[in-house]
């Protein structure tokens, strides 16, 4: 006698397990994911049975009394359950059912043996079995199933009985049908009900293809479409994927309210039908899932709309930023041309009358510049983009390039790797969900280049009106338009971008800030932003005018403000510590205050010498991190005519010490230079801060005029600094950096500049206040700027000089003396300005430009 045994009860809903069958089965029922729970602690086996009805709590009276027991081959974590596959591994009968833990049900079983056929070589039995097999291998045929693995799978299952079994499993019979083939113990006569229902379902499948073959042509494209649909659906059910279609259901009716083009929606479909042809448990599911939630995220058509009021813009503009008045210009000038375009768009919409001098040509709204502001760090290039976007009403999107080095940074990756993600622009317009942001590609000039590619090659396409209609990104692989989208980029080395994409943008430049305008700004918004941060009131902290210029000039050492802001705020937490220990309730800040919180002085900048040197002149230069002065000195010892340079000076600046020196040999004697002082001595010249590496030509005349100091022994004015490139015929040619020069000549306590002739309009950007201090001349050889420069010059160039705020005197006795007798002031000759040299990529170093 066959012993008992007992499992738990997996409990099947609508269909049948068979000996020898694997079989999927989404387990989600309480009691069916403890059962399965507890067969995985145990042997991993359980007794499968059918429910008489479909219920979602089967007690024993709605299950049959022969099962199969199963074992568990493989089992998956889903939402809501558990998916398991089974393999059949032989017949049961429940004795009994019985109930354990929370909802799990047990059964008492007794196995059960099949009968095999009473003698298998009987012609009779072989014929049944061959044609049982032939009968099957058509129905499969007929289903579709291919060859290859239909005959894979007969082939597979040698004995009559478990072939029968496998039969059985595959026909679509309702579940008492199959119970009762479960439940047939002689294999002979379960092999003929299997070809009777095998049969059957061959002369359904006849009969439904004649009766489609008859119907076809009278079915619509969408009625067939809505009947495949309800059979997909009956399909999924049977294989537990209906969470799953629902969410690709979902998918569809997203897509559907997209506005696309044709091709774009043509390759969207495409990737739509593949998807509900792939498993939910394939790896390329997720894969087109991905793709398509990007598609749906897209703003494909939705704008922001713009509200343009420039009066509101201005006050926003000069709310959020103080100075930078030429910037703000040409962003009101843009918001200006936005705002009439729009205005002009809406009235021919409208059905308006144009005005009388309108074209006839219809009216759109223009695209707009692509704006690169170029400038010094922490000047306020960013934060006014976010200003625009504030101005315009529009979203505001922004992404770093610095460091980038890849092209798929910008175009994204082919959806053939894994991992792929579309890049950073179509990145930006899924975060800003609207068609026209204002977009800031910061750090533009710091793109770098690999073997993976030129992200600044992938961005010409971006910033090209004419192209980015039609922007493709590898991800997407179909167009996607940015014609709408302002793109403003942001820059420190201008010369650092290359040219073709330096062509497609508008350059707006930013300089550095002033003393009285880093007060104005440190008062305005650094002071009191550091009091919300640091959790202090006005009244518990405030600072005086000299302290914060303290700050500005003994502490920071930058063209723009976020050093200071820093200092702003280390010395707001110090006073937040006393505050917070009871040592002190409020503060006006005054100098002493400064030193003794922040400590000694950091910052140490040029000044001016203390007395007329000789053989010493004063120049003048700028880095991103703004101008200062620089001394060059000259001597001249015993040797055989040579030249020293020194200083570590780049190429550039050696040359224009060579035709310095060519030129005082040339013109020794106009120059009052000795016949035999340079024939027979070495010259050194040297610049000082030996560390730090310098070029650029526009030292060309400090160099000149500290050598020819040297050989004459004439001293060099110490309250004057000059700059400009001098040539060997005595020229001074046009340099650049004129505001910022002038801007650390002025810290450093100069009285006197001299310019190049062909910078006059420079001194135009110079702020008022600054030229109401400084006299400038202006000269157009080297002998204008020794009659300036040296001590007992003839005072020609003086004269020419004006203080450019509307003045008639000159500074100075002795220029005041001869400005009845000097010569007007000629317009010099139109030059073309020298190309100016490259910044070396150290932003430290200082560059006499």
């Amino acid at each position: 006698m066959a012993e008992r045994f007992t499992l738990p009860v997996l409990p099947l809903r609508d269909t049948v397990v068979y000996p020898g069958v694997a079989v999927p089965i989404s387990a989600g029922r309480a009691g069916t994911v403890e059962a399965v729970q507890e067969a995985l602690d145990g042997d991993r086996r359980l007794f499968a049975v059918a429910q008489r009805d479909n219920v979602d709590d089967p007690a024993p009276e709605y299950l049959y009394s022969v099962g199969t027991v199963v074992r568990i081959i493989q089992t998956h974590r889903v939402r809501g359950g558990v998916q398991l596959l089974v393999q059949g591994e032989g017949r049961a009968q429940a004795l009994s059912y019985h109930q354990e833990g929370q909802a799990m049900l047990h059964a008492v079983l007794l196995e059960m043996d099949t009968l095999p056929p009473r003698d298998p070589e009987e012609p009779a039995f072989q014929a049944l079995d061959k044609e049982l097999r032939d009968r099957a291998a058509e129905l499969g045929t007929r289903r579709g199933v291919p060859a290859e693995a239909l005959n894979q799978l007969i082939q597979g299952v040698d004995e009559p009985g478990p072939f029968a079994d496998l039969v059985a499993f595959y026909l679509e019979l309702e579940t008492p049908d199959k119970q009762h083939l479960l439940e047939l113990l002689d294999d002979e006569e379960r092999m003929r009900a299997c070809l009777l229902s095998v049969e059957r379902e061959l002369a359904r499948i006849d009969a439904q293809e004649d009766i489609q073959a008859k119907v076809q042509s009278e079915l619509g494209e969408r009625q067939r479409e809505m009947l495949l649909r309800e059979q997909l659906k009956a399909i999924q059910k049977e294989l537990g994927e209906e969470e799953e279609r629902d969410d690709v259901e979902e998918m569809r009716r997203r897509i559907v309210g997209l506005e696309l083009s044709e091709e774009q929606r043509s390759e969207v479909d495409r990737e739509l039908r593949r998807l509900e042809r792939t498993s939910p448990q394939s790896a390329e599911y997720q894969v087109i899932r991905t793709f398509l939630e990007w598609i749906t995220e897209l703003p494909w058509n939705e704008r922001t709309e713009e509200k343009i009021d420039l009066a509101i813009a201005e006050q926003i503009l000069h709310d959020d930023h103080y100075g930078l008045d030429d910037v703000k210009d040409r962003v009101l000038e843009f918001l200006a041309v936005r705002k009439l375009g729009l205005d002009r768009a809406a009235a021919a919409n409208g059905k308006k009358s144009k005005p009388e001098d309108a074209d006839d040509e219809e009216i759109t709204v223009g695209r707009g510049p692509i704006l690169l502001f170029v400038g010094p760090p922490g000047v306020g290039k960013t934060s006014i983009a976010q200003s625009i976007a504030r101005s315009l009403g529009r979203k505001y999107v922004r992404i770093s390039l610095g460091g980038a080095r890849d092209e798929a940074d910008i175009r994204g990756h082919r959806r053939t790797y894994v991992g792929a993600m579309p890049g950073r622009i179509i990145q930006g317009m899924r975060q800003a969900k609207s068609k026209n942001p204002v977009f800031l590609l910061d750090e533009v000039d710091k793109l770098g280049t690999s073997f993976q590619g030129d992200p600044s090659s992938a961005l010409l396409e971006v910033l090209d009106p004419a192209q980015n209609s039609t922007f493709v990104d590898h991800y997407l692989g179909i167009p996607f338009d940015l014609s709408e989208v302002l793109f403003v980029a942001t820059a420190n080395y201008l010369d650092q971008i290359p040219g073709p994409l330096l062509d497609r943008m508008e350059r707006v430049d930013f300089a550095g800030y002033t003393e009285i305008e880093k007060l104005e700004i440190a008062k305005r918004y650094l002071l009191r932003r550091q009091r919300k941060e640091n959790s202090l009131t006005t009244k518990e902290l405030q600072i005086r005018d000299e302290a914060i210029l303290t700050m500005i000039q003994s502490y920071t050492r930058e063209a723009g403000v976020r050093q200071l802001e820093r200092e702003v705020g280390k010395f707001a937490r110090k006073i937040a510590r006393q505050i917070a220990a009871g040592k002190l309730k409020k503060i006006n800040a005054a100098t002493e205050d400064i030193r003794e919180q922040l400590g000694r002085p950091r910052v140490h900048p040029e000044r001016i010498a203390e007395q007329d040197t000789r053989g010493v002149a004063t120049g003048m230069f700028y880095t991103p991190m703004g101008g200062d002065i620089m001394f060059v000195e000259a001597s001249v010892m015993p040797g055989d005519g040579g030249l020293v340079l020194t200083g570590q000076l780049g190429d550039v600046m050696k040359e224009s010490g060579r035709a310095a020196l060519s030129f005082a040999k040339a013109n020794s004697k106009r120059l009052g230079i000795p016949e035999d002082a340079l024939g027979s001595h070495e010259v050194h010249i040297h610049v000082p801060a030996g560390a730090i590496p310098k070029d650029g030509p526009s030292a060309g005349i400090t160099m000149a005029t500290a050598l020819v100091s040297a050989v004459s022994g004439r001293k060099v004015r110490r309250d004057v600094s000059m700059t400009g490139e001098l040539t060997l015929t005595g020229r001074v040619l046009p340099i650049g950096g004129v505001k910022e020069k002038v801007l650390g000549a002025v810290r450093a306590g100069i009285k006197e500049i001299i310019l190049p002739m062909d910078n006059e309009a420079d001194i135009d950007d110079i702020p008022q206040e600054v030229r109401d201090r400084i006299v400038f001349h202006l000269a157009e050889t080297l002998d204008d700027v020794i009659a300036v420069a040296l001590v007992g010059g003839d005072g020609v160039a003086r004269a020419r000089g004006a203080r450019l705020a509307g003045a008639t005197a000159v500074k100075g006795k002795k220029a005041a003396a001869k400005k009845s007798s000097a010569p007007k002031r000629k317009a010099a000759p139109k030059r073309k300005a020298a190309p100016k040299p490259a910044v070396k990529k150290k932003p430290a170093a200082r560059k006499s430009r």
